[in-house]
């Protein structure tokens, strides 16, 4: 395989090594469990892992039945997504209902007074939500998934579980205040600041926070601030610590009540921390973690975010069916035109496998004998940007209706269907915990970890030559078994031929195109060594790749556990056979650009726009 030709390298910020090494420091580095993902891209096909597909268990699934059976009437009777959106806020009277159903406990564990749902019934609450109103899901979601809940359940003391948990199940609501107007994926560079002060009795908290949504209204917000730095072999250390604050603290101020594009319901502002005396008891975890707590939170709760994701891309189908079967152009129905059904085609193959992305990541959440923090993040970013193509298709295919609003809409005596609505509250998903770019970046890390464990002796230059032969040596034993293997591997027939044919044919090619895969990456960690760091772009295809290989042994194993239990319904194959074309398809074009492609021209291009060279294409405008 070929790889572009060297030349200069892309540039970060003179705090870009500070910057890794401080997340790097608060990586997980200890994978207790299997991953699927982290074997995929070893070149290892483990279908133990998800094959026969994780089904929900019966008396679980009986749970999140009665309680959507509560929820679905309040929503319908009691929450209008068009006036949350027109007004920008959400009702009291509806926060207040929420709360009486559980809704802010949801999470919680029954002993501290709440629901104590599977993640799988939670992820179908937020599902359901998501499909309604963004607004309503993201006060949920914000609240539980990233805000004090998750990370006290995770982290906090007996006694600060005992102190919050129950507040927190009754309605309080919390928030989670990591950004800064300076600093968003870059924390070495936080100047929120936490100096101990009372011979270590409390600490006064000081700094800004952006963008911390429920922030406004929270009772909790767990907040990251910097504390003392410590000196770890002979080098300055930042340390970066999670506090619980409570709104009543004095220097506690809202500041700004942020508008945004869409989700017009939600809260979401400027938090000022002025002198805020914050007592130690309040340290969540211990002092320096606070980064940790930061990433493992988003490991636990971003599967929230997909979920949400799938609840939009079934009512995006259901419209765009409704929608292409009832408007007739030229003698027909629209969906009858191949450009429209090829849009409409592809739209129920990608629900399909988001669906069964979302429930097997959440299935093994709920199991706890899989490491899922590469499942979650891949579920979150493939489902993220697909959910986008769905919305921007459902509005294209109907036109101007898809971008009137729902509100016109029905004032002219059309259904109010809020298209132009689900796309503006749904692009935020492309960017909330982790943008799409990060989320490569971080996926990347991940995968490397196996290699990385390998290496990093040999890599470390503090590392004296006797533990770096050794380690010469241990590198050297692995891959003289390893690498050949990933040539060798006979991955063709007979292989999964208890599959319904045309299944078993694409999990032959996922198990093929995973030593591939994991070829790609040896072969770019041995080429590019530290520097693989900056080569973002091929990075980012090989997390494509993986990801895409991820959705189609998802909805293999979804299809064949569906078609088991009623052997004469196909359509689930169908489906699958159609997103596996599709995928293979994109992964052939991401393997073709991993040798040739314009990263580097247009890497130099950009630098030339940066300098002002090609500032005569602005011309002309206001």
């Amino acid at each position: 395989m070929t790889f572009p030709a060297s030349g200069p390298e892309p540039l970060m910020g003179s705090g870009a090594p500070e910057a890794l090494e401080i997340t790097e420091a608060a990586r997980e580095t200890e994978w207790r469990y299997p991953s699927f993902i982290a074997e995929l891209f070893m070149g290892r096909l483990r279908t133990d892992l998800i094959i026969p597909y994780p089904e929900q268990d019966e008396a679980d699934r009986r749970i999140g039945d009665a309680f959507l059976a509560q929820l679905e009437p309040f929503l319908k009777g009691q929450v209008d997504p068009d006036e949350i959106d027109r007004t920008g806020e959400m009702p009291a009277a509806v926060i207040e209902g929420l709360s009486r159903l559980g809704c802010f406990g949801m999470k919680i564990p029954k002993a501290y007074g709440g629901l104590g749902l599977s993640q799988t019934n939670y992820n179908r609450v937020i599902a359901l939500i998501g499909s309604y109103c963004g607004s309503t899901a993201v006060w949920l979601s914000a609240h539980q998934s990233i805000g004090a809940p998750q990370p006290l359940i995770l982290f906090g003391t007996e006694e600060q579980k005992r102190r919050y948990l129950p507040r927190l199940a009754r309605g309080a609501v919390s928030a989670f205040a990591l950004t800064e107007p300076g600093v968003g994926s870059d924390p070495a560079n936080m100047v929120t600041t936490a100096t101990p002060i009372d011979g270590g009795a409390a600490y006064l908290l000081t700094g800004e926070k952006l963008w911390c949504t429920n922030g406004p209204v929270a009772e909790l917000v767990v907040v990251m601030a910097r504390t003392p730095s410590v000196t770890v072999g002979g080098r300055e250390r930042k340390q970066i610590t999670a506090f619980i604050v409570e709104r009543s603290m004095p220097g506690f101020e809202v500041v700004h009540r942020c508008d945004f594009m869409g989700l017009k319901g939600i809260q979401n502002g400027v938090l000022r921390f002025t002198n805020v005396r914050v007592p130690k008891e309040h340290i969540l975890w211990g002092t320096g973690l606070g980064l940790k707590l930061a990433l493992m939170t988003l490991n636990a709760g971003r599967i929230a975010i997909p979920a949400a994701c799938v609840g939009t891309a079934k009512r995006c189908l259901q419209i765009t069916r409704a929608w292409v079967k009832e408007r007739k152009q030229w003698g027909g129905p629209i969906g009858k035109h191949e450009a429209v059904a090829a849009k409409v085609g592809t739209m129920a193959a990608t629900t399909f496998a988001m669906d069964a992305m979302v429930w097997l990541a959440s299935a093994l959440v709920d199991r706890k004998a899989t490491d899922v923090r590469l499942e979650a993040a891949i579920a979150k970013l493939f489902c993220s940007e697909a959910c986008w193509r769905l919305i921007d298709d459902t509005l294209q295919l109907r036109g101007g209706r898809g971008y009137e609003t729902a509100r016109s809409l029905r004032a002219r005596g059309e259904a109010g269907v809020p298209v132009e609505r689900m796309m503006r509250d749904g692009r935020i998903n492309l960017i909330i915990e982790g943008t799409s770019q990060i989320m490569r970046l971080f996926i990347a890390r991940e995968v490397l970890d196996a290699h990385m464990r390998l290496v990093s002796q040999l890599l470390d230059p503090r590392q004296s030559p006797r533990r770096k032969i050794g380690a010469a040596l241990a590198a050297f034993g692995y891959y003289a078994l390893w690498y050949p293997r990933q040539w060798l591997a006979w991955a063709g027939w007979p292989r999964h031929a208890a599959f319904e044919p045309r299944l078993a044919g694409h999990l032959r090619f996922i198990e093929r195109a995973s030593h591939g895969l994991a070829r790609a990456l040896f072969h770019s960690a041995v080429r590019y060594q530290a520097r693989l760091a900056y080569r973002q772009q091929l990075l980012g295809r090989l997390v494509d790749i993986g990801a895409d290989l991820f959705a189609m042994a998802a909805a293999c194993s979804k299809a064949q556990a569906m078609t088991r239990l009623q052997p004469s319904e196909q359509s689930p194959v169908e489906l699958a056979d159609l997103f596996c074309r599709l995928s293979r398809r994109r992964i052939a074009q991401a393997v073709r650009e991993l040798g040739a492609n314009d990263d580097r021209q247009t890497y130099r291009t950009a630098q030339d726009v940066m300098s002002g060279r090609f500032a005569w294409l602005e011309e002309g405008i206001l």
